[in-house]
């Protein structure tokens, strides 16, 4: 059986993840070690809250290096809603707070005259080159927004006053605006292809 290690970064939504994983069969633990982070063989970067909160948890448990070679390094990992949006260089939600900076792009706010934050269910299309991610239906809770998939991913979108980026993935390494945890049976079988995908 395998097992798939959390890191715990501060408020997250674990026992919906945890549910997630346990109806696939595999073990899971919840962790905030760093030789975890760059160790384990699958790992989830779980969010909800604020990115700036997250930030400093990051550098409170010595994880931003971990997280970040192992990103880099292409290691199967899935990062959850705030997950992927701390894959950036920051966001307008906390001005200073430096995120990973895989991803050569800032998170911006959600349009104006849209509900934010967008909770509930939105139109996932997914773009050319996407192994993992497909057509579906998603589950979405966020204010924020990466609004193109960088180059050398693949990705899928959404629209909500505007296109903006749904998923992205690069090998094993899936990041998803959308709870997936939260999707139903699409959000399931996703998480199904990532495991295969090791």
């Amino acid at each position: 059986m395998s097992e798939v290690v959390l890191i715990r970064t501060g408020t997250a939504n674990l026992a919906s993840v945890t549910a997630a994983f346990q109806r696939t069969g595999c073990d899971i633990r919840v962790s905030e070690s760093a030789d975890d982070a760059v160790n384990a063989e699958r790992l989830v970067l779980p969010g909800v809250g604020a990115f700036g909160a997250v930030a400093e948890r990051m550098d409170a448990l010595g994880l931003r290096e971990p997280l970040r070679e192992r990103i880099r390094a292409g290691r199967p990992t899935l990062a959850i809603c705030l997950g992927l949006q701390m894959l950036a260089e920051g966001s307008a939600e906390s001005p200073g707070a430096a995120g990973l900076g895989v991803l050569p792009i800032t998170a911006t706010p959600l349009a104006d005259g849209v509900r934010r934050p967008q909770l509930g269910w939105n139109r996932v299309t997914a773009g050319v080159g996407c192994r993992l991610l497909s057509d579906g239906t998603a589950y979405f809770a966020n204010s924020f927004k990466l609004d193109a998939v960088p180059d050398g991913w693949s990705g899928a979108m959404v629209d909500h006053g505007g296109a903006f980026v749904a998923a992205i993935e690069r090998g094993p390494v899936l990041a998803c605006q959308f709870h997936p945890e939260l999707s139903g049976a699409w959000g399931q079988a996703l998480v199904e292809r990532w495991l295969e995908a090791v």
